[in-house]
């Protein structure tokens, strides 16, 4: 399946049906009256939340949705009936902004949130409704409202409790198809890694879900290489583990180079916690490990650890560091959240 992360579709509810304008007139029946029924709602947009998506694909074959109008209002007092709603699914994740692509009109990060995005019109009256003492014979009925349009944007923001950052050839794509069953391309040529991916990570009978995105060059946020877009879907993730090549000469412009990239993007993005680790080392002797180990303590003014997933030197430990992490977002968000009032 392609991935797609964005997409703007087209949206309308359906407009109301209109009143009827009718009158009794049975043989036999000595009153008559006005009995035109009212017409019926116009159809809903809505927008759900649904299990085992992970793109929006299904948004590049088909960008208009139309919910159905309402049908009319007829005679003997029958109301028309409602107009057929519509659904977007959509993965978990997904955000929806207004066509200026700025205004967020929902965050859907759970499986089974639905959200009404327009809303149909209402049916009008028939001549029924507007039957009195002193106007027992009204010739006269409402139209149906008209439902809301508009365009939309659905962008889809991966959901991790751990994200993989680096330049290309850092080592990512082969970090996660070692410590996942995700079988990402690999390849020893920049880029190999054209979309973001997913691997679900198990470590001493627990799991937690990592993100890989495309490498990210200097001036990434300029549009330079295949430039920031795919940052989105590490910001939710609760740490980042940032790679360094340690085959590079210069280890700590390398990791200063994603670092600017990361604030330039987002401060929030380049203030979560972060596990810095060496990658490659398979390739590095003693000395070349102790000299770039230092090198990027330096830059990153923390203690690097040192991994190759290669021959699995050193990952075990960089997961532990990272469910470490985890665990304590998890628990201090627990702590935070709002205890529901005691009830007897």
């Amino acid at each position: 399946m392609k991935f797609l992360d964005q997409a703007k579709v087209y949206i309308r509810s359906g407009d109301g049906g209109a009143g009827c304008v009718s009158f009794r007139r049975e043989k036999f029946i000595e009153f008559g009256g006005p009995d035109g029924g009212d017409g019926g709602r116009g159809g809903d947009v809505w927008v759900e939340c649904v299990d085992n998506l992970n793109t929006l694909i299904d948004y590049r074959y088909q960008q208009h949705f139309k919910a159905r109008a309402g049908m009319h209002g007829m005679g003997r007092n029958r109301a028309g009936a409602k107009g057929d709603d519509v659904l977007l699914k959509v993965p978990a994740g997904t955000q929806i902004f207004a066509e200026d692509g700025e205004t967020m009109l929902a965050d859907l990060t759970e499986t089974g949130q639905k959200i009404c995005l327009a809303r149909g019109g209402n049916g009008g009256f028939g001549n029924a409704h507007f039957k009195t003492s002193t106007n027992q014979a009204p010739r006269r009925a409402n139209p149906g409202l008209e439902g809301q349009e508009a365009w939309i944007w659905l962008r889809l923001k991966l959901i991790a409790d751990a994200g993989l950052v680096g330049l290309p050839n850092a080592g990512k794509s082969t970090f996660l198809a070692a410590v996942s069953a995700a079988r990402p391309k690999i390849a020893d040529y920049p880029f190999t890694t054209l979309h973001p991916g997913l691997g679900v990570v198990g470590l001493d009978g627990r799991e937690f879900v990592l993100a890989d995105i495309p490498g990210l060059i200097e001036g990434a946020h300029e549009g330079l290489g295949l430039g920031d877009r795919f940052l989105g879907h590490v910001e939710r993730c609760r740490v980042l583990l940032h790679l360094v090549d340690g085959t590079q000469d210069d280890v700590a412009s390398a990791y200063q180079v994603v670092r600017d990239e990361l604030a330039a993007y987002s401060n929030a993005l380049a203030e979560k916690p972060q596990v810095v680790a060496l990658s490659k080392i398979d390739a590095l002797d003693d000395d070349a490990r102790a000299e770039r180990l230092a090198d990027l303590a330096a830059a990153s003014r923390q203690r690097p650890l040192m991994l190759s997933a290669a021959s699995g030197e050193g990952v075990e430990l960089v997961l532990r560091a990272l469910r470490d992490v985890i665990d304590s977002s998890r628990r201090a968000e627990e702590e935070a959240a709002p205890r529901p009032a005691w009830t007897p």
